[in-house]
């Protein structure tokens, strides 16, 4: 086997759950292989370059190795080598969402349902 699909090998070397989920990233434009949009039927050989973003994660692999099945997730692990361009930009991302405001921060607490209706006439937030 010198080559297999790109939606195949997505699938196989564990970066989309499912073929399906591979399938759409390509059509949507979310891989790229060796620098260009391609299709799903897409031939990915050993040494070709591969980029695949999923949400806000990146990688940049070079592909190693064939499988057209799933397997162990040590074997997947076997068919690419991520840049180490890639790998330090991707630990820098998340070491920046690490120390990135939380979402809801600003809130201050659990809000009471005087909040949700605004203050009574009386001007006491629960209407006392």
């Amino acid at each position: 086997m010198d080559h297999v699909r790109t939606d195949k090998w997505l699938w196989a070397a564990r970066f989309f759950k499912t073929r399906s989920a591979a399938t759409e990233a390509v059509l949507g434009g979310r891989v790229q292989l060796n620098g260009t949009r391609v299709k799903p039927a897409r031939e990915v050989r050993v040494a070709d370059t591969l980029e695949i973003r999923r949400g806000l994660t990146q990688w940049t692999v070079v592909v190693a190795g064939l499988a057209e099945r799933r397997g162990l997730a040590e074997v997947a692990a076997g068919l690419y080598d991520e840049t180490p361009e890639s790998v330090a930009a991707r630990e820098q991302r998340a070491l920046e969402r690490r120390l990135a405001r939380p979402l809801g921060a600003d809130l201050g607490g659990r809000p009471i349902r005087a909040w949700r209706y605004g203050e009574r006439s009386s001007g006491s937030l629960l209407g006392a």
